[in-house]
């Protein structure tokens, strides 16, 4: 079989195996499928429609409109539905996303028990009694390391794909990138999951102080900036410059290299629990903390009095810290920091002031609300006029594709996804300086990005792309074809294309055609 006819009545077969179809889907010409003579035909209900203002509308709060969502928005109403994503009740995947995540290792094993195997591991090779042995020993162990990374990056795409929060797994992106940690430093391929599961998740449209302290107990971020080797008497800067550069005031927000200083004293002593139980001086016993992975040693800490951005912070152990925290959360540049960040994330590389300004001040208003910072940059003229302009950084582009062509059907493989995020310049957890991936897209637009654009539009736009096929020995491949031009795209979506793309795509000589044209197009790409 071949030819037009043959891509057509393709196309049409799989829609109707997906359950996607539509009687407006069905072509003038084509046969009813599966109809029974001697039954009355079933009633059909009338396809949803949905204008293009609710289609970029969803579009640019979740990881991709796709039929679903698009559903479920309907059934909720505009508010109803901003409401459920900014105070999502629920932290559920669908049942086969869900079963995937559950059979990682890092599922059945917490990060503690992780670092103290691989710990442990560690100790033994260095017993082995041949450099042969231990060059084999060393291969399998940081293997095994890199194992546990992409199964960390296989959970955050599941759930990216298909989690009904999607407002919530757009900003676990955002903070993951703000509190940015890389992979390849130390033992921080075991702590990856742990990290955007236990310290960034559950804030993620809370509250910022409690986001801030997460990341500062957690032994990623204290490993990637070395504040496990800060000290008393052996100061290290790291982490306390770019808690103030990166994570709170931001550049030219008034501090000085003084308040650096003064607040890495302050962090002395916040680090990474070991094996055993640390000495501390008589008196001292109640301050150490041990919780988890996490440890506050009073033995390594300066007790001395400190003065952070003017104010004086007596010496007591953790609660200086905690002190330290509310100050910088509080003040009025981080809530613009932050604000103006979020705003370049979802509006514009340049947000205007005025909405920056009306942000931070329902930040401070809030006491740091992340979801009432989000209601009020949605709720603006601002985000409104920016409605299917902002250009998609290589994530959000992958992420959409994949959820537009398969809907509600639960990948098998996310590899070929962490392979297009890599080949695309912004792997999961693969950036090595602190300060995150770009959030402006002119570091997105130039030529190399667009072709390696084009070149994965044509494979996930051409077959299954290896997404059906699990990553087991011997497995095979599922059967299974991207549906774009399915319920959702004769709904509201086609309306939403320039003429440029409609005349691109009336050329298409086949389904795989049109789908790799539809992908590469501008349309698509904001």
């Amino acid at each position: 079989m071949g030819g037009p006819r043959a891509g057509k009545v393709l196309v049409l077969g799989v829609l109707v195996a997906f359950g996607l179809g539509s009687s407006a889907e069905v072509r003038a010409g084509e046969p009813p499928v599966h109809t029974s003579p001697s039954a009355a035909p079933a009633p059909v209900a009338a396809p949803l429609v949905f204008s293009p203002h609710d289609i970029a509308f969803v579009d640019a709060l979740t990881w991709g409109a796709n039929a679903s969502t698009m559903a479920r928005f309907h059934a909720l109403g505009a508010d109803g539905w901003l409401k459920e994503q900014l105070h999502p009740a629920r932290d559920t995947l669908p049942a086969e996303a869900q079963r995937q995540v559950e059979a990682l290792e890092i599922s059945r094993r917490s990060a503690p028990q992780l670092v103290t195997e691989f710990r442990d591991r560690d100790a033994a090779m260095k017993s082995l009694p041949s450099p042969e042995e231990k060059g084999a020993a060393q291969k399998v162990y940081q293997a095994d390391m890199t194992a546990r990374a992409r199964e960390a990056a296989t959970a955050a795409i599941l759930r990216a794909l298909y989690a009904p929060d999607q407002l919530r797994e757009r900003m676990v992106w955002f903070w993951l990138n703000h509190f940015n940690v890389h992979q390849a430093k130390g033992n921080l391929r075991l702590l990856m999951a742990d990290y955007q599961d236990n310290a960034i998740r559950p804030h993620a449209v809370g509250k910022f102080r409690d986001l801030l302290a997460a990341t500062l107990r957690h032994p990623a971020m204290l490993r990637y900036l070395d504040n496990a080797e800060n000290a008393a008497g052996r100061i290290n800067e790291n982490y306390a410059r770019e808690i103030m550069e990166l994570h709170t005031l931001g550049v030219g927000s008034g501090y000085s290299q003084k308040d650096v200083e003064e607040l890495a004293r302050i962090l002395t002593g916040v680090g990474i629990a070991g094996p055993n139980i640390p000495k501390v001086k008589p008196g001292q016993e109640a301050l150490l903390i041990r919780d988890g992975l996490f440890e506050f040693n009073p033995a390594r800490h300066d007790f001395g009095d400190k003065v952070l951005l003017g104010r004086t912070i007596k010496g007591q152990g953790f609660a200086e810290v905690e002190e330290a925290l509310d100050i910088l959360s509080r003040a009025p540049a981080t809530a613009r920091h932050v604000s103006r960040d979020i705003a370049i994330y979802f509006v514009a590389d340049n947000p205007p002031e005025a909405l920056v300004q009306r942000m931070a001040d329902t930040f401070q208003k809030s006491d740091g609300d992340i979801a009432a910072v989000l209601a009020t940059m949605i709720r603006s003229p601002e985000f409104e006029a920016s409605l299917g302009k902002r250009f998609k950084d290589p994530v959000r582009y992958v992420f959409s594709a994949v959820r537009l062509a398969y809907d509600d059907r639960v990948i098998l493989n996310t590899q070929p996804v962490q392979n297009w995020l890599n080949r695309l310049g912004e792997g999961l957890y693969n950036h090595e300086t602190p300060d995150g991936y770009p959030l402006v897209s002119t570091a997105w637009t130039a030529s190399g990005q667009m072709t390696a654009r084009f070149e994965i539009a044509r494979q996930i736009g051409s077959g299954a792309a290896g997404l059906f096929k699990p990553a087991e020995e011997g497995a095979v491949e599922q059967p299974a074809f991207p549906l774009l031009q399915n319920s959702l795209y004769f709904s509201g979506l086609s309306a939403r294309l320039s003429p440029a793309t409609r005349l691109a795509l009336a050329q298409a000589i086949s389904p795989q055609d049109w789908n790799t044209l539809f992908l590469s197009s501008p349309d698509f790409m904001q």
